[in-house]
């Protein structure tokens, strides 16, 4: 499942209206940071990936371990590490974007760097050793994840604690997106998947559980109240993701 590292793309960054953003060479943005408020999760797409705490037990936020494989502009890395206060390891395998990440994004220095290829380090995680699992695997091109097969959403599984969740960035407009699906929904089971409605560019969240128990509606309600009560002025709008969350295989 491992990549070639080789010719990675050069990090460009840019700003505008007080936000910076981090792209790979091109036109496209792989993540942005309010400049002066640097815990705003800015980016939709980036919000709707921690929809995922509303699987999880309110008292039990911030413990176990956050991943997310591929950086970016360490929006999700920022949050589960200040924010939520948990162990936290980012896996990255563009040196530049590390790089980047502290000189200009506020990696927090209590998270963990892995530099190198996200297939790799699933091969070598600990089974059942992850509570949140945040994938956004793109190249310079953003056309579609780097690492999107069956066997790959199967690593992403097989590392998930009990309870625990995956929530991947995909492109709930292209071609692949049901192809995607699929193989996430092979992975995990169907009754382990979910995806959030397409934000205005086209992203659509997918959020998968490991023998995950969904609550009734009521906790659900309690859990997005708690969330927005605490983290609502830095962009979590969870009530509003209740609305959004659709369960496989309906269409986004």
């Amino acid at each position: 499942m491992s990549r070639k590292v080789s010719n990675l793309p050069p990090v460009t960054l840019s700003e505008e209206k007080g936000v910076r953003y981090l792209h790979l060479d091109s036109i496209w943005i792989q993540g942005g940071m309010r400049i002066r408020q640097p815990q705003v999760v800015e980016i939709d797409y980036v919000q709707r990936m921690l929809a995922s705490l509303l699987w999880l037990p309110t008292p039990t936020l911030g413990q176990g371990l956050a991943v997310q494989l591929g950086l970016g502009a360490g929006a999700i890395t920022r949050f589960t590490a200040v924010q939520l206060a948990m162990a936290t390891t980012a896996v990255e395998i563009n040196p530049q974007v590390v790089d980047a990440n502290i000189s200009h994004f506020h990696l927090p220095h209590a998270a963990e760097v892995v530099l190198g290829d996200a297939a790799d380090w699933l091969a070598q995680a600990a089974p059942a050793s992850v509570r949140l699992l945040h994938v956004d695997l793109y190249d310079q091109e953003a056309a579609a994840p780097v690492l999107d097969s069956e066997d790959f959403y199967r690593a992403c599984q097989a590392v998930l604690e009990e309870g625990g969740l995956m929530a991947v960035n995909l492109f709930g407009r292209a071609a692949s997106f049901h192809d995607s699906m699929q193989r996430i929904a092979a992975a995990f089971g169907a009754d382990q998947v979910w995806s959030l409605r397409p934000t205005r560019e086209g992203n659509t969240v997918v959020v998968a559980g490991r023998a995950v128990v969904v609550p009734d509606k009521d906790t659900l309600v309690a859990r997005a109240a708690v969330l927005e009560s605490r983290f609502g002025t830095l962009g979590l709008a969870a009530r509003q993701w209740l609305r959004m969350i659709r369960p496989y295989p309906a269409e986004p």
